[in-house]
């Protein structure tokens, strides 16, 4: 069967891979579940792995198969699944576990151990296939009512996450009641984390230096939050309007802002950086002036990777709502398809190229 791969190692290798196709007792113990693969995301992470700047195949092969953001209907299981059943539609996490003890124990997202194993990214196959197969721990189930917003569960569980990981730490402060949150960045991570945000109820302004009217600005204010548009005012100025916040989600890209982000943090809040950045990039700060600010203000920096099953499930939960609260915004987002995995040049241009692509997926097949 089809499948888009990489040589890793080898920039812009992108390339059609034939590999067999699954079968339900590669996973032991009859737990497994075979998927037909419907729609995969790609996002800067696909793109980066084809320039080479990380990733491994998995042992014994010299590509990856890409594509870490899944969604599709299940075909088969095992005898002894009872999670799924054939007809469902579903998405499934990305890491799997090691040997450490949180690996054992369920949050193989905050592993312990150098080396990690991710789908699509690093020692194990994606899902840019037609099928795959996987234990049924892994799988999450999608609802019908949410196959419209498909390959949006995987980078939802990433902001649901990053959020959650964010109120779990603050249970230092005993009482912690954050009201004003920035979220730096107007991509796919930053528009789920607007609203993860939103539906907890807090003042959300969703930073960019894209003037307005964009099709970003539009979802964030369709979501009741606003729009800050960076090239018209500074963050130092807005801050000086609204209040520093008392939470920030750094999802840019860039590690100059996830840096200046920590001049506008207020007492005991939370700066979430969610993005990695390549490169060898160097920024100037006031040190002097952050070091005392963020020591006598008890404030924290926390950095949030991946996700686990727990994190699917609540982000899932939070689209729901999401569309019963603001309808019709979030599939906004889906911006960009490309039909087949034959047209895995133009899925890599659009990451490359195209600047208005907010999300960027592949119609592996159709349902029937």
């Amino acid at each position: 069967m089809k499948a888009i791969a990489v040589y890793p190692g080898q920039p812009n290798s992108v390339h059609l891979e034939d590999i067999p196709k699954p079968t339900l007792e590669q996973v032991p113990d009859g737990h497994g579940v075979l998927v037909k693969v419907l729609k995969v995301g790609v996002d800067a992470t696909d793109k980066e792995i084809n320039d080479a700047l990380y990733g491994n195949s998995p042992p014994g092969d010299d590509f990856l198969v890409l594509g870490h953001e899944s969604f599709g209907v299940v075909e088969a299981v095992g005898p002894k699944v009872r999670r799924l059943k054939p007809g469902d539609y579903v998405t499934a996490t990305v890491r799997r576990p090691g040997s450490s003890i949180y690996d054992q124990i369920g949050t193989y997202d905050m592993t312990s151990e150098e080396t990690y194993y991710e789908r699509g990214i690093n020692l194990l196959h994606g899902y840019l296939t037609e099928y795959f197969v996987d234990h049924e721990d892994y799988m999450v189930r999608v609802p019908q009512g949410l196959k419209h917003l498909h390959v949006l569960m995987e980078p939802m569980s990433c902001g649901a996450k990053a959020i959650q990981q964010a109120f779990e730490v603050q249970r230092r402060m005993k009482v912690w009641q954050p009201k004003v949150a920035y979220v730096m960045g107007a991509g796919q991570i930053g528009l789920l984390s607007t609203l993860i945000l939103r539906l907890r109820g807090l003042e959300v302004y969703t930073m960019a230096r894209s003037h307005p009217p964009t099709l970003s600005s539009e979802i964030i204010e369709g979501m009741e939050a606003e729009y800050v548009c960076l090239s018209n005012t500074t963050i130092e100025e807005h801050a000086a309007k609204v209040g520093k916040a008392d939470l920030i989600v750094d999802a840019t890209g860039s590690s100059h802002v996830a840096f200046d982000a920590m001049k506008y943090l207020g007492h005991n809040g939370v700066l979430v950086w969610t993005s990695i950045t390549g490169g060898d990039r160097s920024t100037e700060l006031p040190s002097d002036q952050i070091n005392i600010e963020w020591v006598l203000g008890n404030k924290l920096l926390l950095g949030s990777v991946n996700a686990n099953r727990d994190h699917f499930e609540s982000g899932i939960r939070d689209l729901a709502l999401g569309e019963v609260m603001y309808p019709g915004v979030m599939e906004k987002i889906l911006t960009s398809p490309v039909d087949g995995l034959d047209n895995y040049q133009e899925m890599i241009r659009l990451l490359v190229e195209d600047k208005s692509a907010l999300k960027v997926y592949v119609n592996v097949a159709d349902e029937n």
